[in-house]
């Protein structure tokens, strides 16, 4: 018999997370913390619960994917806390993106009681969570890591142990890093095509299968010709991942100029009520330095 699992989280990544397990036969149960979100796992038989706590006592395995480091914090340590559900033999993994130093610490809390726990932040967006095909970057020690891995195999299609706990947070950084660079050139190639007056489909078939290919242009780049700016993933959790990576690259001593450039772009847009846009709004503050409407 599979393992009765708990999914915390419902949002964007994660119903589509919980529903692939769903699919696959493991016994749900879910909380989030607006319940109209999970009425369709619960149409579909999974168990609500009315806290963390409940998932955690109820289950052999939780999943956990929520918004900001505080949220985190809430889900794991709050009064009606996965912490106070636990159990001995208990797995619990967090997906959210957030910092390394908060993965280390619930690891560290949890292990007198006989919890075990890894970090797993995914790469993929809303399409990824869709079709399964995440990656995982797992930090945990190797028997969590192999206990995990056929949930990981359900939800997502690539798959690395990059470490002990904390470190796939670490990889999960350097993914923004890339990320942030790529999102600022094509969002400034798509600027640059549309005052060249070239036809913008044509461009992106073109440049899209040379050097230039990437994830953005195949599935974001073509949102913005579109006019859709509907989040796969929000402005305002990409700077909250900006920020825990210059924070942490600052800890190390490491100057990033381009992600520090690209970060302040986007809290522009915040501060203009784009926070919950997609993060190929990006090229709407590009749009606006040049005075007139191209998307």
């Amino acid at each position: 018999m599979k393992k009765k699992t708990g999914f915390i989280g419902l949002g964007v990544m994660g119903a589509s997370m919980s529903a692939h397990l769903m699919a696959a036969g493991y016994p749900l149960y879910v909380y989030n913390r607006t319940r109209e979100k999970a009425e369709g796992l619960i149409e579909k038989g999974a168990v609500w619960c009315d806290s963390p706590k409940e998932v955690a006592a109820a289950c052999d395995v939780v999943f956990t994917i929520v918004g900001f480091p505080k949220d985190v914090e809430e889900v794991y340590f709050g009064d009606a806390g996965i912490q106070a559900g636990l159990h001995e033999g208990l797995i619990c993994c967090d997906m959210t993106t957030t910092k390394p130093s908060l993965m280390t610490e619930i690891a560290e809390r949890f292990r007198p009681f006989g919890v075990s726990f890894a970090d797993a932040p995914v790469s993929g967006g809303d399409v990824g969570a869709r079709n399964a095909t995440l990656s995982f970057m797992v930090g945990a020690d190797d028997e969590t890591f192999a206990n995990l891995h056929p949930y990981f195999e359900v939800m997502g299609k690539t798959i690395n142990h990059n470490g002990p706990v904390g470190a796939g947070q670490h990889t999960k950084m350097c993914n923004q890093i890339t990320i942030a660079g790529t999102m600022i050139g094509v969002s400034e190639a798509l600027v640059y095509g549309a005052k060249a007056h070239l036809d913008l489909d044509t461009m992106l078939a073109t440049i899209s299968k040379g050097a230039a290919g990437c994830w953005t242009l195949d599935n974001l780049a073509p949102r913005v010709l579109k006019g859709n700016f509907d989040p796969g993933f929000m402005i305002e959790h990409f700077v909250k991942d900006m920020k825990i990576a210059l924070e942490e690259a600052d800890r190390m001593g490491l100057a990033l100029p381009g992600l520090s450039l690209v970060k302040e772009l986007y809290t522009a847009l915040i501060s203009q009520g784009c926070g919950r846009c997609g993060t190929q709004a990006l090229v709407k503050a590009l749009e606006s330095l040049t005075g007139e409407k191209l998307f």
